[in-house]
């Protein structure tokens, strides 16, 4: 079980300002997206064998925009609902789940640089069975602070759940191997 760690957890203001909350994911986001050069980052997801039911390239970015907002949003009526309870036990929660939204977000924006940077999809399937492992259990937690804001989540739960089946879709049906996946695609243009 985890408890509130000050050193692994943002400070108070990420949380307690709205635009903060909000916008520290989604610029994290953006910036670790353009930082594996997103045309790269398409040609390679073109060039590998995919799973049923993939979706096309263009939709990740506005569908990661929308939920790093989202949880961003979350984690600031959460933590503010939490932490000005008069309960001891609320407050306690509301901490507790601020630390898990920091190193959920921390795994999270690990993922790509492993999986389309490095090209390591094992170490990206580990650290998206951490993250969703991490986020199940901070919406549990965040949900005895705030039953809306344990509900909000769920689209989350849902894309990573999706995401999950598709990074270890696209790592077995690629034997594990992006670099040889994306040298026999560029062969094929």
């Amino acid at each position: 079980m985890t408890t509130h760690i000050p050193s692994l957890t943002f400070p108070r203001i990420v949380f307690e300002q709205p635009a903060i909350a909000v916008l520290l994911p989604v610029v994290a986001g953006a910036a670790i997206g353009y930082s594996t050069r997103p045309k790269q980052t398409q040609n390679t997801y073109r060039a590998l064998r995919q799973p049923p039911f993939h979706p096309p390239a263009w939709l990740f970015g506005p569908a990661w925009t929308s939920l790093y907002a989202l949880m961003g949003y979350v984690s600031h009526r959460a933590y503010t609902l939490g932490t000005s309870s008069a309960s001891p036990s609320t407050v306690a929660l509301a901490k507790q789940g601020a630390t898990l939204y920091t190193i959920q977000l921390g795994l999270n924006l690990a993922w790509m640089p492993l999986f389309f940077g490095i090209n390591k999809p094992r170490a990206a399937a580990a650290d998206i069975v951490a993250l969703g492992a991490t986020v199940g259990y901070m919406i549990w937690v965040w949900g005895q602070v705030d039953e809306v804001a344990g509900w909000m989540l769920a689209p989350y739960a849902g894309w990573l759940g999706f995401a999950t089946y598709l990074c270890f879709g696209v790592g077995y049906l690629n034997d594990w191997d992006l670099e040889t996946a994306k040298a026999k695609g560029k062969k094929s243009e």
